[in-house]
């Protein structure tokens, strides 16, 4: 017998926003998965400051699915950089090298929905987030 799953509405603040690994001046919250009892998908907020920035790094079985809610940042898809800004949506296929930098005055943010896996990995194709010539 499977277990019924309800739905749930989250406040702003319910979920505690943490550190991004590697990165500088960005955050995630985990909005709803299945610790919120959602069985198949993560539903994830990043933030990130001015001047911060999430290295350059994929996933290779993994795709994202992504909307810019507030500001503009900066993102790299394979070596393809462009600009984006609250509206947009992105879409990051499994095995795309991706980055993020929030090179504005105001903190940004955006929603990214992952399936839940076993195997969900990532791999850092460049260190923590210093200062990069080559993404200015």
């Amino acid at each position: 017998m499977t277990a019924t799953v309800k739905g749930i509405i989250r406040a702003p603040g319910d979920a505690e926003a943490v550190a991004v690994e590697h990165a500088r001046g960005a955050t995630i919250e985990v909005l709803i998965g299945p610790g919120q009892g959602a069985p198949r998908f993560f539903t994830r907020k990043f933030s990130i400051e001015p001047g911060g920035r999430i290295p350059e790094h994929k996933h290779s079985s993994v795709e994202h699915e992504q909307v810019v809610l507030e500001g503009e940042m900066v993102v790299s898809l394979d070596g393809e950089v462009r600009v984006v800004k609250a509206g947009d949506a992105i879409f990051i296929p499994a095995g795309v090298a991706h980055w993020y930098e929030n090179r504005s005055g105001a903190k940004m943010s955006f929603l990214c929905v992952v399936p839940k896996t076993d195997d969900y990995q990532t791999d850092w194709l460049e260190g923590p987030a210093a200062p990069q010539s080559g993404h200015k």
